[in-house]
């Protein structure tokens, strides 16, 4: 685990990622990683001198198993509110399956789910403020429901999740094979480079720190 900025805390498990961000009100998570990893998440916590019922919030960025495995269990114990997309809600709450034409997708999620959980909030519009300092942007292409959030803090920090990730200090595509739709991806990305944020991480590689925004930038621009 590392600091990212201050408060904001990088978990890797495995080949993704958790952020914890510590607030005045207890701690956000922003996603919580593949299922059965809770006792990680529990000691990260631990390292920071927190618990598990100081979790207050959970911010999803989508309904892919590797970002909602611990949600449930988490809530449970916690008693942390759940903050999701409306577009992928369904599959959250174990309404209905994932729906996917990406045939690698279509294997994986017959063979990995995430126990469902109920949601507390849906995020349903463009700029939603979840929690104080934080604003979600609907970056759809991954999934529908695909959020990305940014927080007020350090020059601006994006929790970018699956719209795109981070590679040896640069931005570039997150795993286009798990997209749902390649060109709404592509779109995702382009918006987020209209934003205006020093920090970035993700959900799969290594955050970006020093006007993380131009890198951004930089990626969109071959996307166009």
């Amino acid at each position: 685990m590392r600091e990212v900025v201050d408060g904001v805390f990088e978990l890797s498990l495995g080949f993704v990622n958790v952020h914890l961000v510590l607030t005045d009100d207890g701690v956000v998570l922003v996603d919580t990683g593949l299922p059965r990893r809770s006792a990680r998440i529990e000691k990260a916590l631990h390292e920071i001198r927190k618990s598990i019922g100081e979790v207050h919030a959970i911010l999803l960025t989508h309904h892919h198993f590797d970002h909602t495995g611990n949600v449930a269990d988490l809530r449970t114990r916690s008693g942390a509110r759940i903050f999701a997309h409306a577009a992928d809600a369904p599959v959250i709450t174990g309404e209905r399956r994932p729906e996917t034409t990406r045939p690698l997708m279509k294997l994986v999620s017959r063979l990995l789910t995430a126990e469902p959980t109920k949601i507390d909030k849906l995020i349903t519009a463009d700029g939603f403020e979840p929690l104080p300092g934080f604003t979600a942007l609907h970056t759809p292409g991954h999934t529908r429901g695909h959020v990305s959030y940014q927080l007020d803090r350090a020059g601006g920090v994006l929790f970018a999740g699956d719209a795109a990730a981070g590679r040896k200090g640069e931005v570039g595509s997150a795993p286009r094979r798990a997209a749902e739709d390649l060109a709404a991806l592509d779109r995702s990305v382009i918006k987020l480079a209209t934003y205006d944020f020093d920090h970035a991480v993700f959900g799969h590689g290594q955050a970006v720190s020093g006007r993380a925004v131009e890198r951004f930038r930089t990626y969109a621009a071959t996307l166009s």
